[in-house]
């Protein structure tokens, strides 16, 4: 399961639906595959929030991670949250640009509430947790990327859809206008 918003400021709505409900129905797909071995979920390395020091793999689950809370159960809170945001906003009469806004907002100030930077990995470290309580009894594993930039194979080496992060300077380079990197030779770069 790759599948994924990666935008930092996606509207809350959509993140909180590709991101953390997504998992939901994978897990239900994955349980119709009678050949299935393993789910393999992509999410990222940044789901530890803005803890810092050495976070160890076994350590207690993500969701006790929450600023606070001992019982944090988004699948009925937050969902209930964005729909009540929702239904606001449209009692209000607000414009599309207003709700695209709204919910953007609403994203960030419920992530930076819990301990997390932005939209983004917040609902991706929800879908992590809805994942590991899932009772599907799935073998799975998490692989967490620092980042994801083109492809290695298909449709044909270094495909790159849409711009983000560091691709923007991939495609400088190889269009000449990147002459040069400045920094640390010696330094490793993570892509």
């Amino acid at each position: 399961n790759s599948a994924g918003t990666t935008n930092f400021d996606e509207r809350y709505d959509i993140a909180l639906s590709v991101n953390t409900f997504g998992v939901r129905h994978i897990l239900s797909f994955a349980k119709k595959c009678l050949k299935l071995e393993m789910l393999l979920h992509v999410s990222t390395a940044y789901v530890c929030g803005e803890r810092a020091g050495l976070i160890l793999e076994d350590s207690s689950c993500m969701d006790d991670m929450v600023k606070g809370i001992t019982k944090f159960d988004f699948k009925v809170q937050e969902k209930n949250l964005v729909e009540e945001k929702l239904n606001q906003l449209k009692a209000e009469d607000a414009t599309e640009e207003v709700i695209t806004t709204t919910m953007k907002d609403f994203g960030i100030e419920r992530a930076k509430l819990y301990g997390w930077p932005n939209t983004y990995v917040f609902t991706k470290a929800m879908g992590e947790i809805l994942l590991k309580h899932s009772k599907d009894n799935l073998h799975h594993v998490i692989i967490r990327p620092t980042v994801i930039t083109s492809t290695y194979k298909e449709p044909f080496p270094g495909w790159v859809q849409g711009f983000r992060t560091i691709d923007s300077v991939i495609g400088g380079y190889c269009k000449g206008q990147v002459t040069c990197l400045p920094g640390d030779p010696m330094s490793v770069l993570d892509m």
